[in-house]
């Protein structure tokens, strides 16, 4: 999935504007990977449940998982956000579905890009805190996490 124009995939995803995603995906793309590519992958909680089950041994859906390529340069690995997970916590925390996606984005590529929020000693959620921030997003995962 390293080709921009294919690197973001909606699968049984049809409620989900699309345009915003793919302009705040190029913008991730740019801004916080520094033009490394990664890809994402906006599903459902079944398909998120077969991923947090195969990789992870949970055999419950969840709303993020990041899959990092375990290169520093070039891809950056995927991203795989249940569009379902985060139309109930868009609901649950006020703000709206595409806002809720951008926000497990953010989180997921974070930690493709090397951060792990249960061994970095706060670095993860104040890098989370000052994207979230400068792109005007609602607070993220790991405030809520901390709250």
């Amino acid at each position: 999935m390293s080709d921009p124009e294919h690197s973001l995939i909606f699968q049984r995803a049809g409620f989900v504007r699309r345009a915003r995603i793919r302009a705040f995906f190029r913008q991730m793309m740019a801004e916080v990977a520094e033009g490394r590519p990664f890809g994402c992958l906006v599903t459902g909680d079944e398909k998120l449940r077969t991923l947090n089950r195969d990789f992870l041994g949970k055999d419950d859906p969840t709303d993020v998982l990041s899959f990092p390529s375990g290169s520093n340069r070039g891809f950056l690995g995927d991203v795989a956000i249940s569009a379902d997970r985060a139309r109930e916590q868009a609901s649950r925390y006020g703000h709206d579905l595409e806002d809720e996606i951008c926000v497990l984005m953010l989180h997921g590529l974070l930690h493709l890009l090397g951060m792990d929020h249960q061994r970095d000693r706060g670095r993860m959620r104040r890098a989370e805190t000052a994207w979230r921030k400068r792109l005007n997003l609602p607070v993220g995962v790991m405030e809520r996490v901390h709250a």
